[in-house]
């Protein structure tokens, strides 16, 4: 269930109430005339049961609620109630295959954006997995991929090509590319000062590595991989599975693939350099294919179940 918290003009408040009223999958309906100050209006609150959430949260855009007032929508975590329970079994569709979409598009937002926050977690990221692919250290490498947070950014590419938000897209390429950029750069500083002080060698980067030798050696299981873990990433975001993602994380080599090619640059193994930026470009092709698909899919299954339980 979906809890919904409206403040809405008091000349709209009659038809959102008849709108929420008239919505299968609606209960605890509460007006509280004149309650809101800033901005002024009255306060709605209703419950909803999460496959109805979408197409209620479009008709109440379509009425300028969000323009003229608010809506903030929150997950129950727990809600004991016959009347939840009934309003749940009357809704169209399954509550974990519903897709909220303007709930989607926000938190990619979030998540895509440019910040010293991203750009710290992908350079750590990527510096850790240099350490890694130097040691032949698969522990270091799983510790690498699971702090890494480009997930979001390739998430908002998808959303974006589904959605057609040209903004949202653009906003996570600039994420993606100047993360990955800057990341790579760092690890190439880093990795000169770890050589300067002995950490790093060449013969280390160079000897035989049972447990990290896949790195910079892309083939077509890299992109089979790649493509079940965007759609098992995709799934977890839409489905509010985040447990998921963590899996997600650790199932590509896109950080990984960054480090390594940062540490062969230093030196001057072309060979690495360019087979762990096939690596790379080939894991980030495969999550927005992946991902996009899926997002076109379920997109496409959800309308075809809603229209099969609204027709007599």
């Amino acid at each position: 269930m979906l809890h919904l918290r409206l403040i809405t003009p008091a000349d709209r408040t009659d038809d959102v109430v008849r709108l929420i009223e008239g919505t299968v999958g609606t209960t605890h309906l509460a007006v509280l005339p004149g309650a809101a100050r800033n901005p002024s209006g009255d306060l709605v609150m209703c419950d909803v049961a999460r496959e109805a959430g979408d197409g209620l949260l479009t008709d109440l855009q379509q009425l300028g609620i969000e323009e003229s007032g608010s809506i903030a929508v929150e997950n129950i975590d727990l809600s004991l109630s016959k009347r939840a329970d009934k309003a749940e079994k009357e809704a169209p569709g399954e509550g974990a295959d519903a897709v909220l979409w303007e709930h989607l598009t926000e938190a990619t937002h979030e998540e895509s954006t440019l910040s010293v926050t991203y750009l710290a977690f992908i350079t750590l990221a990527t510096m850790i997995a240099a350490c890694g692919v130097v040691l032949d250290n698969a522990i270091l490498i799983v510790g690498a991929m699971a702090v890494g947070p480009e997930f979001g950014p390739l998430a908002g590419i998808c959303t974006a090509m589904v959605q057609r938000a040209p903004r949202l897209a653009l906003r996570s390429l600039i994420a993606l590319l100047v993360g990955f950029a800057v990341a790579m750069a760092a690890t190439v500083g880093f990795s000169y000062f770890m050589d300067a002080v002995g950490l790093f060698t060449e013969a280390k980067l160079e000897a035989d590595r049972p447990n990290t030798g896949f790195i910079y050696a892309p083939d077509w299981f890299s992109f089979v991989v790649a493509v079940l873990a965007g759609a098992a990433g995709t799934l977890s975001l839409t489905s509010a599975k985040s447990g998921a993602l963590v899996g997600v994380a650790i199932s590509v080599t896109t950080v990984p693939a960054a480090a390594n090619a940062s540490v062969a640059l230093i030196y001057g193994d072309a060979k690495q350099t360019w087979l762990s930026t096939g690596q790379l470009l080939l894991n980030l092709l495969g999550i927005i294919l992946a991902g996009t698909l899926t997002l076109l899919t379920q997109k496409w299954l959800w309308s075809v179940q809603r229209r099969r339980s609204t027709t007599p």
